[in-house]
């Protein structure tokens, strides 16, 4: 009885595990913020739940799916070759049915429960980052996390669409926000990672062009962020709370991406990395703050 409830353990572990929890937790946050930014204020509860279990079954169905679609690169990186698939913990065909299983309940929850905008949205951003990221870019071309962060980018303007039944100007600013966060957060680490990049050849930005292309690469699109961030407030959708936390949050990625740029080797990459998750979990915090102060 304790090993058959010991392997049970295991096997749900290897499929939540597929999911990959770290990444849909920070995607279900900007889509909270969406809900928050939308509702000018806390958003409905009722509502807020449906969304939150809508994307968490996409997301994790996409990133299932991702992982059966790209376990010959697992199997070759060191950071990914215990993921379940690689590991052959999990049986690919089961990964895939799981992926697209889950896909399709969340597009039923979006449809019946909230609205068809948000549902088409979801179900595009699984699409397109099966398709277009994983398939058609992510082997071929240093522009794959440029563009497949698309993909990464709609969950605020999913959660706005969930609210309010369309797409506006303050949604787009939210997409785009981190559809320009996505390449310096990424490459970061990928500098970390580029031996085992080349490796598993995927022409990551530091494979291709060097290291030293890379971080300038990272210190321009921190500028970029910078000033689209700031554009934001001129929208009149969000406030000076959000305007000053902008502000200080981009000056300290601009410092972490400089340091990185002016300094040899990649001994800042790391630090890099870890600042451009939390200023993104702080950014989208300041949003829902904003609004409800």
């Amino acid at each position: 009885m304790a090993n058959l409830i010991s392997e049970s353990t295991a096997i749900a572990k290897d499929y939540i595990t597929l999911g990959k929890p770290k990444i849909v937790s920070l995607l279900l946050f900007t889509a909270l913020a969406g809900m928050f930014l939308a509702s000018e204020g806390y958003p409905d509860l009722s509502l807020t739940i449906l969304v939150m279990i809508g994307g968490t079954l996409a997301s994790s169905g996409a990133n299932a799916l991702n992982q059966f679609f790209d376990q010959d690169i697992d199997s070759k990186m060191t950071r990914t070759k215990d993921r379940p698939i690689a590991a052959s913990r999990v049986k690919p065909s089961h990964a895939m049915i799981y992926g697209i299983g889950l896909n399709l309940l969340s597009f039923a929850v979006f449809t019946i429960y909230v609205n068809w905008i948000s549902a088409i949205l979801t179900m595009s951003a699984t699409l397109f980052y099966i398709f277009v990221y994983t398939l058609a870019l992510k082997r071929h071309t240093t522009q794959n996390i440029v563009i497949g962060g698309a993909a990464g980018a709609l969950p605020p303007m999913i959660g706005w669409s969930a609210v309010t039944g369309d797409i506006s100007l303050a949604a787009v600013y939210m997409f785009a926000i981190i559809f320009f966060w996505t390449p310096p957060h990424f490459w970061a680490l990928s500098l970390i990672l580029k031996d085992d990049y080349a490796k598993a050849k995927v022409p990551m930005l530091p494979v291709v062009v060097g290291v030293e292309q890379t971080k300038k690469s990272i210190f321009l699109y921190t500028l970029i962020l910078l000033a689209l961030t700031s554009m934001f407030f001129t929208s009149g959708s969000v406030g000076w709370i959000y305007f000053i936390s902008a502000i200080v949050l981009g000056m300290g990625f601009t410092y972490f991406a400089f340091k990185l740029w002016r300094t040899n080797g990649i001994d800042h990459a790391l630090g890099t990395y870890l600042y451009s998750l939390g200023y993104l979990f702080a950014l989208f915090g300041a949003i829902m703050i904003d609004v409800i102060l």
